[in-house]
């Protein structure tokens, strides 16, 4: 019992071939996958894929990267889009400062867009964050002081000090196949630190493939290895890591229980 918490079903490398790889992830033991939209032109067709099965569930909202091209974008656009009965989270948005392919200023206001967009559908924000610790959690910190909403920061890669962040504003977060990497030890540390209540584990596929998969397209079915190197991390057997995982899934992400 396991849940892929964050994968991009309609990307290259995935949706050549998307019924297959649906059904890898369902003999892997994947019993829900949540895809991912990054840009407004995505949004119908990961709903469709979303259509396929009652273990797939959709978001909508706009990449940082993609900010710019997306000004237009606003909350009243997103929480239209979050009406759709498969649509059960807001994201991924957030901020992303290693790249800078969009404007830092526009990232910032769709960020906000977005976290409103959480608040009035009270769905769960998909954060992405990179090389931009501080100003997330400013933002994040303020917006929640403003009024509570609820989210995950997904593919954590960042410091000790922002988990504690996250966790202390009621945030969760999921570890992707990074997580299983040779040079991911600061990462591996903090894996075992996060309450059993609070974590997720995802893909982010198609890329970032867990070992033993690495330099293969990310997938699914993939999840099970990176739950299984979290479990061993933390000391507990990969049955119990996943059916604590797939619970907490359902406790963020609580429209998908319908």
């Amino acid at each position: 019992m396991l849940i892929d918490s964050h994968c991009h079903l309609n990307y290259k490398g995935l949706i050549e071939d998307q019924d297959a790889v649906l059904a890898r992830a369902r003999a892997a033991g994947v019993t829900g996958m949540l895809n991912i939209s990054t840009r407004e032109c995505e949004w119908d067709a990961i709903i469709a894929t979303a259509g396929k099965g009652p273990d797939i569930w959709a978001s909508v909202g706009i990449h940082p990267h993609e900010a710019d091209g997306h000004a237009h974008i606003d909350t009243a656009k997103l929480v239209a889009a979050a009406a759709h009965p498969k649509v059960v989270a807001i994201g991924e948005t957030g901020l992303d400062y290693y790249y800078d392919h969009s404007d830092r200023t526009q990232q910032r206001a769709s960020f906000r867009a977005h976290i409103e967009a959480a608040r009035l559908t009270g769905l769960p924000l998909i954060v992405h964050t990179r090389d931009a610790e501080e100003d997330t959690a400013a933002i994040l910190r303020e917006e929640m002081a403003n009024a509570p909403f609820t989210g995950v920061i997904h593919c954590f890669t960042a410091s000790a000090a922002f988990a504690e962040i996250a966790l202390e504003l009621g945030f969760y977060i999921s570890l992707s196949g990074i997580v299983t990497f040779k040079n991911a030890k600061d990462l591996q540390a903090i894996a075992q630190t996060i309450p059993e209540d609070r974590l997720l584990v995802e893909t982010d596929a198609p890329f970032l493939a867990p070992v033993p998969h690495r330099g293969k397209t990310g997938e699914p079915a993939f999840v099970a290895d990176t739950a299984r190197k979290v479990a061993e991390l933390r000391g507990v057997v990969v049955s119990i890591l996943g059916a604590q995982t797939s619970a907490n899934f359902f406790n963020l992400f609580t429209k998908a229980r319908a």
